[in-house]
């Protein structure tokens, strides 16, 4: 599928261009499940009644919070972000929304304890040891904060809850990605 070069665009207007190769009675099924029609009607607030383009991340973070009534949220920041990770932590409590801060150098676990060909003593990062935490804590929301790509993957992979990311690690770009095909 090359959704990129359709001229057509029919799923611009509520139409199938053919390509799918899903089952389509199966697509309503699962987005008919209580708990992802909660998430749908929680997106929708944000975007369906005005607020497109009004709201900062952040806003839209915390107010996808209420909606959904999440109580207890993560965040899963690169040590590296540290003071970005306070601001945020102070943003929420604003809003007396709580976070469990956890950092990716959690349990001071080596390198090459994590990575088996490495023979750095460093601290590691350790994606799946703040997964295993914030897990242990129950949190109903992970927030994704600067995890290095890859490092990422493990941590999203090992979470039980839902998650969303605010800050993506791009140290070219200042953590805009997106730069690199804007320039």
């Amino acid at each position: 599928m090359d959704c990129i070069v359709c001229k057509q665009k029919k799923c611009k207007t509520a139409n199938s261009c053919g390509a799918e190769k899903y089952d389509y009675e199966e697509l309503i099924s699962e987005y008919s499940k209580p708990t992802n029609q909660k998430i749908v009607q929680s997106a929708a607030e944000l975007v369906d009644n005005g607020k497109a383009g009004t709201l900062s991340r952040l806003q839209e973070i915390s107010e996808f919070i209420s909606s959904m009534k999440y109580n207890k949220i993560g965040l899963a920041y690169c040590y590296g972000m540290e003071k970005e990770a306070k601001l945020i932590k102070e943003y929420f409590d604003d809003k007396d929304i709580k976070l469990s801060n956890v950092t990716c150098s959690i349990g001071g676990v080596s390198q090459s304890k994590i990575n088996e060909s490495c023979s750095i003593y460093n601290v590691s990062c350790n994606p799946i040891g703040q997964a295993l935490q914030l897990n242990s804590e129950g949190v109903d929301l992970t927030l994704i904060m600067g995890i290095c790509l890859g490092h990422d993957i493990l941590l999203q992979r090992n979470l039980k809850s839902d998650f969303t990311t605010i800050t993506v690690k791009d140290r070219v770009f200042k953590n805009n990605p997106l730069q690199a095909v804007l320039n």
